[in-house]
């Protein structure tokens, strides 16, 4: 079997045919998942939003996976290591803790959600809180993060389209991606949350096939694993030409263990905070599908390890990062594309592309579903049209998911990050300051709400400050460079308490913990006063409701 030609030699036609061939079949199955499952109608959020709330141990699996372990799995991740070394390997043990932390919360989320109809986690805050605009800030929080992770999909399937051969510059180098998320908008728009938890059963098949082919057979090929980490190590540590820096190291030092620790605790604490990892969760049928798939969900974690191995591999194979013909740049995100097309069989490389491409949509599509529900329910129908019907509701969502993707798209035209994983660390930062407003009021009304309020301003201010000034060396971007702030540059009002340390953090971390200070402090002088505190809408008995409850509000009905 002929190898694929080497990438940049022109359109791949055996890797581009299968792709073509693969992402036509997903696409059938998004039209006609309209019909899998369907009520009597879709003009319902419950329906078209979150598939009727009644999928099951397996679809949910299938679905809160396919949209956790995205093309930040199998393109971000693997280039992360390929460019660094061992901290790529944060997102491990990120997605270990991970499960062990969200599972009563999520259990919580879904019952109180389950019994009062809502839809998005800004829901609860406005029932928990009575508070409108502390409900609008959780939601334009979840609509600005989760667009970064959308914009991260698209990395990954440009990176694929790259390495067939469609690299061309300006609007038309964009033209393919354009059109393949012009077909993921129809069937989206048509059958809503249905589409992406069927197709997510090709998308997971696809890729543990292609995993376990890659792990075993590249590493037999390239002289076994022992010598891929001499290698990698070698070439990590040869000096960048443009900062004079090794690269990175197999084994994480001295000055970057804090941001390993903080970032991976920090996006464990936030990942399900994002609007479309609460999607997955509310369309479940029960507490006990969630209880299942927390237990079971961690072996995409084993999945995820492998494939950030991928990285070291692709340093061993040589593999050289193919240029974006559109900005002049190496591609970092096309490091395990070009890996897969070097070493693979032209039709197995066409069937490894159609796995990172379908599993860049599944998670898009359930992204942008998740945000056209905020806008809809908490920004449309509070503010534009209280009186808005469920089929009026159903109609925004749909124009609003349209909306949200081709953003998306727009974002990918004007930014180039170093590393596309960026994209998601920043989105991070910002979702995490939904955290106290969120999950903690999952527990307690004890932080008042112009408490929750001043803190999400600080964190936010303060977040966003922390990226704008780290730089990254090697593009020559002196703002939002990446996600690794220096202790040294950590300022508070002027004053660096860890000035001359080169130990680097996760600001998203930092960010939380002003926060929370902030949210106790005024909620302290806010009590103090007697300020109100709002009306909580919730009953103890909502958070732990379950499926066969007699008095269980109806799906579908009236919000």
């Amino acid at each position: 079997m002929a190898l694929a030609q080497a990438p940049g030699s022109g359109l791949q036609w055996v890797e581009l045919s299968v792709f073509v061939l693969l992402f036509l079949v997903v696409s059938v199955m998004g039209f006609v998942a309209s019909r899998w499952r369907a009520a009597a109608s879709l003009d319902h959020l419950d329906e078209w939003g979150l598939g009727g709330r009644k999928f099951g141990s397996w679809i949910t699996w299938f679905l809160v996976g396919g949209d956790l372990y995205t093309a930040y799995t199998f393109v971000a991740v693997p280039a992360l290591v390929f460019g660094a070394g061992a901290l790529g390997f944060y997102a491990l043990p990120y997605t270990v803790i991970l499960y062990p932390i969200v599972f009563l919360p999520a259990l919580r989320m879904w019952s109180v959600s389950r019994s009062r109809g809502y839809v998005t986690p800004a829901d609860f805050v406005r029932g928990r809180y009575g508070s409108p605009t502390l409900a609008l800030l959780i939601a334009i929080t979840g609509i600005v993060a989760t667009m970064p992770y959308i914009a991260l999909q698209l990395v990954g399937l440009e990176a694929v389209l790259r390495t067939m051969g469609l690299n061309g510059g300006g609007i038309a180098g964009h033209l393919p991606l354009l059109i393949a998320f012009l077909v993921l908008a129809l069937y989206t728009y048509q059958s809503g949350l249905r589409a992406p938890a069927l197709i997510a059963f090709v998308k997971d098949g696809l890729i543990y096939i292609v995993i376990l082919v890659a792990v075993f057979y590249l590493p037999s090929k390239l002289g076994g694993w022992s010598h891929i980490f001499d290698v990698s190590q070698q070439k990590l540590q040869t000096p960048d030409p443009k900062t004079g820096n090794p690269s990175g190291s197999i084994l994480l030092t001295a000055n970057n263990q804090l941001q390993y620790i903080t970032l991976a605790l920090g996006s464990a604490l936030a990942l399900f905070l994002y609007p479309h990892s609460l999607t997955g969760v509310l369309a479940s049928r029960g507490r006990s599908v969630i209880k299942r798939n927390m237990i079971a969900l961690p072996a995409y974690s084993l999945l995820l390890g492998l494939l950030a191995l991928l990285g070291y591999v692709a340093l061993t194979a040589g593999v050289k990062p193919i240029t974006n013909a559109a900005t002049g740049n190496a591609d970092s995100n096309t490091v395990v594309p070009v890996l897969f097309d070097t070493q693979f069989p032209s039709w197995f490389a066409g069937v490894a592309f159609a796995a990172i491409g379908i599993g860049a949509l599944v998670p898009a599509a359930i992204m942008s579903i998740a945000a056209a529900n905020l806008w809809t329910r908490n920004i449309y129908k509070e503010y534009l049209k209280r009186d808005a019907t469920p089929a009026q509701e159903a109609k925004q969502a749909k124009l609003a998911s349209l909306v949200v993707k081709f953003g998306a798209v727009a974002f990918i035209l004007f930014i180039d990050p170093q590393f596309s994983i960026d994209l998601q660390l920043i989105g991070g930062v910002l979702i995490l300051q939904t955290l106290p407003a969120v999950a903690i009021a999952l527990y307690t009304r004890w932080l008042h709400r112009w408490g929750l309020i001043a803190g999400w301003i600080v964190g936010m201010v303060w977040g966003i400050i922390m990226l704008y000034g780290i730089p990254n060396p090697k593009t020559g971007k002196a703002h939002f460079g990446g996600s690794a702030l220096a202790l040294d540059k950590l300022s508070i009002f002027g004053w660096h308490p860890f000035s001359g340390s080169m130990v680097q953090i996760y600001p998203g971390f930092v960010a939380l913990i002003a926060n929370l200070v902030v949210a106790v402090i005024v909620t302290v002088i806010a009590r103090s006063l007697k300020i109100f505190n709002g009306t909580d809408d919730t009953e103890g008995t909502d958070y732990h409701a379950d499926e066969h409850d007699k008095d269980l509000r109806p799906i579908g009905a009236a919000h």
